[in-house]
């Protein structure tokens, strides 16, 4: 019986079956936007079911088809940032960080039914576990330098795990990605379809995971994710750079990038970019996680994020005003010194 007596909470239910222990996020009018009572929520149900020998693996997933976690809930932090300023707003923010790495370490099986719109704390939340599996519907997207706030959730430890930068455009644009592009960069583990998810779910009340992958899973053909010419762009020495090479390459998707970025937040932008390549030469996923957490502490003191929420999901004007306005008026020394700072 699915029931949210042990969340604590209406927007996450539980349901125990077998040794199978479902965690179903039920927020879809926010499209399970994470805040701090869904993150301690899911917390909860993960504590009550570590030491519950009767429960060997767990379920993540959304109620609706529609999104599995369209990533935090933005207004809610910009309120915070008005309310209590950056100090609090990054304690409420960290509250769905200590989640992620809590999944990320959990000592028994975790799938997460990544349908849907998968987005910035979303992304987090479903992809650092140890099965991921996403179908046709999968948009996967980290938009956070449209807004102001700086690549988190752990995104910097999976998007700088491949050999090229091809993880670095997606951490600066927020191209989306589809679900067979998900398998091949690395984020999820198994292409699903949809019309196939609910027979998956009901095999694993039965039988193991591998086995059930096997079963179900569709082979997803390799190819190259973006070209090579433009994957190059983002392997320039300094985000100014990428956007002269984006500016001389000639392809279509050079030109749509370049017109991305320079509506992105430049702070953002370059914070993004001394994380990204921070975080490719850390061997943990909780270092990374120190990394992100520092930055996200330097961005919510900067007035970008609060102007981004407005422009892009308040008032939706899309015309955000970024102090500074250009990425040569960033300040990267700063930037550098909280990437190289230690805790």
């Amino acid at each position: 019986m699915i029931e949210k007596t042990l969340s604590g909470l209406d927007d996450v239910k539980t349901e125990q079956r077998g040794h199978v222990g479902r965690i179903i996020l039920d927020r879809p009018k926010r499209l399970n936007a994470l805040d701090a009572e869904m993150s301690q929520a899911i917390m909860r149900v993960l504590e009550a079911w570590r030491h519950d020998t009767a429960i060997t693996l767990i379920l993540l997933e959304s109620s609706s088809p529609r999104a599995f976690c369209a990533g935090g809930d933005l207004r809610a932090i910009r309120e915070a940032l008005f309310a209590y300023g950056p100090d609090k707003t990054y304690t409420l923010m960290n509250q769905a960080y200590n989640v992620m790495l809590q999944l990320a370490d959990y000592p028994k099986s975790v799938v997460s039914f990544l349908d849907g719109i998968v987005m910035g704390g979303g992304v987090g939340l479903g992809c650092l576990v140890g099965h991921r599996i996403v179908t046709e519907r999968s948009i996967l997207a980290m938009p956070e330098t449209s807004i102001g706030l700086v690549t988190d959730a752990g995104q910097s430890w999976l998007l700088s795990r491949g050999k090229t930068p091809i993880g670095l455009r997606f951490a600066l644009t927020g191209a989306r990605i589809t679900g067979e592009q998900a398998v091949l960069l690395g984020l999820a583990d198994a292409y699903v379809l949809s019309e196939n998810l609910e027979g998956l779910r009901q095999a694993l009340f039965h039988e193991s995971i591998d086995v059930v992958l096997s079963q179900f899973a569709t082979t997803v053909q390799k190819a190259n994710i973006i070209p090579e010419v433009l994957e190059a762009c983002y392997a320039a020495p300094t985000m100014v750079e990428i956007l002269t090479r984006l500016e001389a390459c000639p392809l279509q998707e050079a030109k749509e990038d370049l017109e991305t970025l320079k509506q992105s937040s430049p702070t953002s932008l370059e914070a993004s970019w001394y994380g990204w390549h921070a975080a490719r030469k850390l061997t943990t996923v909780h270092e990374v996680f120190d990394l992100e957490r520092r930055l996200v502490r330097y961005v919510l003191g900067q007035p970008d994020l609060a102007e981004g929420v407005r422009a892009r999901l308040v008032d939706r004007d899309n015309t955000p005003v970024w102090k500074p306005n250009q990425l040569e008026l960033v300040d990267t020394k700063a930037i550098d010194s909280v990437v190289k700072r230690c805790d």
